[in-house]
């Protein structure tokens, strides 16, 4: 399965989605960026330090270039704006919503172009999810991070 079809089926995972916000919101975490990581392992995968850094660096550029503005825009959106109609603005607010889902689905495929190829069984996802976190950030939410992996389908 591809890292696109699997992410979409680990979104709908019940506690996933709340999980992923809590990480990226309150830990400052990139969700694409764990879910290639849950991904890699849970396909039988092994992330060398080369493969981690050169995903963190794909990862950084479109979270600074095009996500995190295009999530600032929708969030700004959410709320009432003087002089826009609420029709006009939640019509924007889909649009932009869906335009940084594409920019999500794009880096998840750069990220599955970096992925190394399969080498055996399925591995737990919690390994994976902290190498990557700890490459993204100085600090590691094991705790979130432990309850997302427990989360994610296999």
């Amino acid at each position: 399965m591809n890292l696109w079809d699997w992410s979409l089926r680990a979104w709908r995972a019940p506690g996933v989605e709340t999980a992923c916000l809590d990480l990226q919101d309150a830990q400052g975490q990139n969700i694409p960026l764990l879910l290639w990581a849950a991904w890699t392992a849970v396909t039988g995968r092994s992330l060398a330090e080369d493969d981690i850094e050169a995903a963190c660096d794909t990862a950084r550029v479109w979270h600074e270039t095009v996500i995190v503005p295009l999530r600032g825009v929708r969030r700004a959106l959410k709320t009432r704006v003087p002089d826009l109609g609420d029709e006009d603005r939640e019509a924007v607010r889909a649009q932009v919503q869906a335009v940084e889902i594409d920019a999500e689905r794009r880096l998840l495929a750069a990220l599955e172009a970096l992925a190394p190829p399969p080498v055996g069984p399925a591995k737990p996802a919690l390994p994976a999810l902290v190498a990557v976190s700890r490459a993204w950030s100085s600090v590691t939410p094991r705790t979130a991070l432990t309850l997302l992996a427990e989360r994610l389908p296999a």
